[in-house]
């Protein structure tokens, strides 16, 4: 065990009780590091994973990094290849990709800095309450109250020095802009550091988004073939989007689920209250009504 000094920024961090078996996804990056140190601090059984793109032309590099890293502080290591098949929607495939081959509840580095970018992403696409509150009690995000710069510098104390990934710095990511462009000119705006901001909203949206959740439990044991739309025009419209959003989700590469966009929800509303009798989804789906039944197909 290595001696390592992260007692404070460990008081914020959201780990398992210590002797935990866990998986710790590292990179080879800061962030990552900062989640394998800490982790170690915390006493935890860890098994590290490292998945290589093959992206760049360091990344063999960055394995071979992690390795050596997991050797000097004997922690088993399991290097993941995969192959992304196109380079359009790059980030998309490298997360699904990521999904599949790590085990389920890996823990990840991410920090305040990512959920506040995260909200912010969310919020230019038209995300709802989800979108909104990221992370928020994710087990899989213990480091989710520590601001990346602690992270850093705990790193850095640690004699470690991290690798570099140069595609963090490229203006061809969207969060990379939102990093380096968006949140330095909301903090001039606002006048303070507006990340806590966020991140405090997002809590917030968590908390109201948890007792909706609460309400609706009744809702949701509702199929969609088993409702009645005489019944569902009576609810309040808040109410039955909300149901569509989760019986209209679609599943996604990865294991993900998508809630129906907006567009989508107003179609099926129309079907619903008998404006027409069928509309398109996502997915090849079609959502028709016969009668008082609906069925997606």
């Amino acid at each position: 065990m290595p001696n390592l000094t992260g007692v404070n920024l460990l008081e914020d961090c959201h780990f398992p009780p210590a002797g935990t078996r866990v998986d710790l996804a590292v990179s080879g990056g800061p962030d990552s590091l900062g989640l394998l140190l800490l982790a170690l601090d915390a006493g935890l059984e860890i098994t590290v994973h490292h998945v290589d793109h093959h992206a760049r032309a360091t990344s063999t590099e960055d394995a071979r990094f992690v390795l050596e890293t997991c050797e000097r502080f004997a922690v088993p290591c399991v290097v993941h290849d995969v192959v992304i098949d196109s380079p359009a929607n790059f980030e998309a495939q490298a997360r699904a990709q990521r999904r599949r081959v790590l085990p389920a509840g890996t823990l990840t580095g991410h920090t305040m800095d990512d959920l506040a970018e995260t909200v912010l992403l969310n919020m230019m696409r038209g995300a709802g309450l989800e979108g909104l509150s990221p992370m928020v009690g994710d087990p899989t995000k213990p480091l989710r109250d520590l601001r990346r710069r602690e992270l850093h510098f705990f790193v850095v104390d640690a004699g470690l020095e991290a690798r570099d990934d140069e595609t963090n710095l490229s203006a061809h990511y969207r969060r990379n802009r939102v990093r380096h462009e968006l949140i330095p000119v909301m903090n001039d705006v606002a006048g303070r550091d507006v990340v806590p901001l966020l991140a405090r909203q997002a809590r917030v949206i968590d908390a109201d988004r948890s007792w909706l959740d609460a309400l609706a439990a009744a809702d949701l044991s509702l199929g969609l073939e088993e409702a009645d739309c005489r019944e569902l025009v009576t609810w309040a419209p808040a109410r039955l989007v909300r149901w569509l959003r989760v019986r209209l989700a679609s599943d996604a590469a990865g294991g993900e689920t998508y809630p129906p966009s907006a567009d989508e929800v107003d179609r099926a509303l129309a079907v619903v209250r008998g404006e027409v009798r069928a509309c398109e989804l996502s997915g090849a789906r079609r959502l028709s009504r016969s009668g008082q039944r609906l069925t997606l197909v």
